[in-house]
């Protein structure tokens, strides 16, 4: 079979390089000026291509990037072209910008990107803070949903709500998925407020589908949907997940959505939270065709096909067998406390050896805590980023949590992996369970272990 690439491809390498570099010059998604000025600046520029096509937004803590890849997955099953712009990406800088279900490709990346590059200059030119990596990302993908044309775009915010760069669009259905604390120094200190930032997705005459929440953060979101008069539809209330049981490399659920009930889904995805966000995802799709109990429920076929085709890396994704590796993205104590979960009712591990790899600003002895009881060694590591956590400073974070004798320090991903790999392998031999390798701590962790795990999957 022929591997050979075409003339475009090949000279796309350079090209996307050279792009990848200007992009990474600018500040960073870490560094953060709170303003919508620059990015209204640049689409005002390229006259406006967000308001060129209906959007459903979404925010929250943990579970947006699946969520979005849900909704994604059931609207193109109803026939619509969509866009789809998620981060941070996992290996490609091209994952955060996906038309029809596919990456934007290289070639087009860089024409975007080149066609808009001009206008950035203005508006660096012409105030006081440059303009962000983030807010140049999201640009990008406007441009490219608005030339497509696509029919609506799915839209993850980057961080918070009100002034994400995300938010000079006006979306027609606003989702927010369970909040909890997360960059706590831009957000704010409790659940409450970074649901009021988090809140300012939600616009006039919009409809917010909302998971369930801490009380704190409810009543926030509940407000702002009162204060510009958007219709509201609560997870719990208007829709839900009836019922749900472990399936092979997933599960099937009994949904309740806006328009009544779906049976028979398989979601080829573990845990319950990843049950709640199916439930949101239809909700949302649901609010957006414009059904509800008076049309009653949109195509079942389409539900079921799209759920089961739904796929989300790094998210408790298996990349290797003998002995099992998964790497999951979770970053903050919520969120590993839903892998754990997940972990302990889909997987029959007897011995679970841990790779953790986190990044400054987080939560990391909240997140060690929740993993403690899952494994039974950590391999502490350190992933690329210039915010990684140095190795012995989590390193002694873990000591704390997990004791010196189930803590070893392994400061370069590839020689932790193939450590924690060998003390599985070493593991007592059950044919009941077995032991396992669980990859975690980090966005960049997830990938990167995936990418190096990719030649030597069995």
């Amino acid at each position: 079979m022929s591997t050979s690439t075409s003339p475009g491809q090949a000279a796309a390498g350079p090209e996307l390089a050279r792009v990848e570099q200007a992009l990474l010059a600018r500040w960073p998604e870490s560094r953060l000026e709170p303003s919508l000025a620059r990015i209204t600046a640049l689409v005002d520029l390229l006259g406006s291509p967000h308001r060129a096509f209906p959007v459903v937004q979404v925010t929250g803590t943990n579970g947006k990037t699946t969520t979005a890849r849900m909704i994604d997955e059931l609207l193109r099953g109803f026939g619509l072209r969509v866009g789809r712009f998620t981060s941070p990406h996992l290996e490609s800088i091209r994952e955060r910008i996906v038309i029809d279900g596919e990456p934007i490709s290289a070639e087009r990346f860089v024409e975007v990107h080149d066609d808009v590059a001009p206008y950035v200059q203005m508006v660096d030119a012409g105030g006081d803070v440059p303009m962000s990596f983030f807010e140049v990302m999201v640009a990008l993908a406007y441009a490219a949903f608005a030339e497509t044309p696509v029919d609506v775009a799915v839209v993850e915010v980057g961080m918070g709500g009100t002034w994400d760069a995300t938010n000079v669009v006006d979306a027609k259905v606003a989702v927010v998925t369970p909040v909890a604390l997360d960059h706590a120094e831009y957000l704010g200190p409790d659940v409450a407020t970074i649901a009021t930032e988090k809140a300012g997705i939600i616009k006039p005459e919009s409809i917010a589908v909302l998971a369930h929440q801490p009380a704190g953060a409810l009543e926030a979101l509940v407000r702002r949907a009162i204060e510009v008069e958007a219709t509201v539809a609560r997870e719990g209330t208007e829709f839900g997940v009836l019922e749900r049981r472990v399936a092979v490399g997933g599960q099937q659920v009994r949904l309740q959505g806006l328009g009544g009930e779906y049976d028979e889904v398989y979601l080829p995805l573990f845990g319950a939270h990843q049950a709640q966000n199916a439930a949101v995802a239809l909700a949302a799709v649901e609010a957006f065709l414009g059904a509800g109990a008076a049309s009653g429920p949109v195509a079942q076929d389409v539900v079921q096909e799209g759920f089961a085709a739904v796929r989300s890396p790094g998210r408790l994704e298996r990349v290797r067998s003998s002995p099992t590796v998964l790497v999951d993205a979770a970053h903050n104590p919520a969120g590993m406390t839903a892998t754990v979960e997940a972990v302990r009712e889909s997987f029959d591990f007897t011995r679970l050896v841990g790779v953790v790899g986190c990044v400054r600003g987080k939560d990391v002895s909240g997140i060690l805590e929740a993993l403690e009881p899952l494994c039974a060694e950590l391999v502490v590591t350190q992933n690329s980023s210039t915010r990684a956590l140095p190795a012995d400073e989590l390193g002694a974070l873990a000591v704390d949590v997990f004791g010196a004798d189930r803590v070893s320090v392994s400061p370069r991903l590839p020689e932790a992996l193939t450590e924690a790999i060998e003390l599985a392998e070493a593991g007592p031999d059950d044919a009941l369970g077995g032991s396992g390798v669980l990859v975690t701590g980090s966005v960049i962790t997830a990938g990167e272990a995936r990418t190096l795990l990719a030649g030597r999957r069995t």
